[in-house]
């Protein structure tokens, strides 16, 4: 298998055949699937996650979830749902969920199910000039954008790239000073004002819920055994 495909066992965790509901997700919303799994005692809820770094060539997504749910279409999962929004894929997915009649997240990305659709873009349509992190984001910002992205090696990229933006937003999920820290010292990094707004959980969690608490009393069964 493709080592992109495999799920990390530190960053997510895989559920057996039979089991009833299989998430295919970004390993970047792998903490907090994980997270509202326990909170509302999703046991029934298998995770398989791609690598977040994919953020960076999302073209690459819509052959891989292919390839996944070609594989894992036949182990008897009740249902299989794709834990990703459009991120960057231009609609280039569409096409993967209708082949095989799968659902994902509503919005074009994270930023946008973690604060709630319609409010999202309500506030990015009043400022548009925003560059957005979540928890996950600002605890890899090195790793997936300031080396990621190549601007450690050419620095002049970062006017390139962040040239039109003038606030960086950290959109969190939690309250956790050192990501605040780390997300204060990337907004200096690329030269912008900076902003947090808390989400939570609870957007996603309404996103999720009817996807994963909406079982029949057939899935339940099974999930049981």
């Amino acid at each position: 298998m493709d080592a992109a495909l495999e799920s990390s066992p530190s960053a997510a965790s895989r559920g057996d055949e039979g089991r009833s509901v299989l998430v295919l997700a970004c390993g970047a919303l792998a903490g907090e699937l994980l997270e509202l799994r326990r909170a509302n005692g999703w046991d029934y809820m298998a995770l398989r996650c791609l690598p977040a770094k994919l953020h960076n060539t999302p073209r690459r997504i819509p052959d891989l979830l292919r390839g996944i749910l070609a594989e894992e279409g036949a182990r008897g999962w009740g249902r299989i749902f794709i834990a990703y929004a459009d991120c960057g894929m231009g609609a280039a997915l569409e096409p993967v969920l209708k082949e095989y009649g799968v659902e994902r997240l509503p919005g074009a990305h994270c930023y946008a199910f973690f604060r709630g659709v319609e409010t999202f873009e309500d506030e990015h349509a009043r400022d548009p000039t925003c560059f957005y992190l979540t928890d996950f984001l600002a605890r890899h910002f090195d790793s997936l954008i300031w080396r990621g992205m190549g601007i450690a090696e050419h620095p002049e990229l970062r006017d390139t790239y962040f040239g039109n933006y003038t606030r960086l937003v950290f959109l969190t999920q939690t309250a956790d000073d050192a990501l605040k820290a780390r997300a204060r010292e990337a907004a200096a990094r690329l030269g912008l004002e900076y902003e947090e707004r808390h989400t939570g959980l609870g957007a996603f969690e309404r996103v999720l819920a009817p996807h994963l608490s909406g079982m029949t009393a057939a899935e339940k069964v099974t999930a049981d055994e």
